[in-house]
């Protein structure tokens, strides 16, 4: 049996979650998708921070969930989403740990955003 590798973030390896409390607004072909003003804000490593936002403050119908999946020792088993009404460009847009780890499991029930994927991504 080949088990997935697990990480605990460390010194080596850092990861934070803090709450945002800035507008964050999502766009694509002239739909909001996102609306939040209760982001999580998750810092790892030396990654760009990322903007997890609350399924809550997403238009969830817009989006549907493709057979796309990755996996992160640090996070869990990922899942991906397109956006609907974003044509091709918005292909695996979205994505989600739906059954994160502990470490981060903050994160559970919410999304976050490609920002290449989607047509403005508004903060503040």
């Amino acid at each position: 049996m080949n088990s997935k590798p697990v990480k605990i973030p460390g010194p080596d390896h850092p990861i934070t979650i803090e709450p945002n409390p800035q507008r964050i607004v999502v766009s694509v072909a002239g739909h909001t998708v996102a609306d939040t003003r209760r982001s999580l804000t998750l810092r790892e490593a030396d990654y760009p921070p990322v903007h997890y936002i609350p399924r809550a403050d997403v238009d969830m119908p817009l989006l549907e969930k493709t057979d796309h999946a990755t996996y992160c020792p640090y996070k869990g088993d990922c899942t991906y989403y397109n956006i609907s009404s974003g044509g091709l460009r918005a292909r695996n847009a979205v994505w989600s740990y739906e059954s994160p780890y502990d470490a981060v499991a903050a994160i559970k029930d919410y999304v976050a955003f490609y920002p290449d994927r989607v047509d403005r991504i508004d903060i503040g």
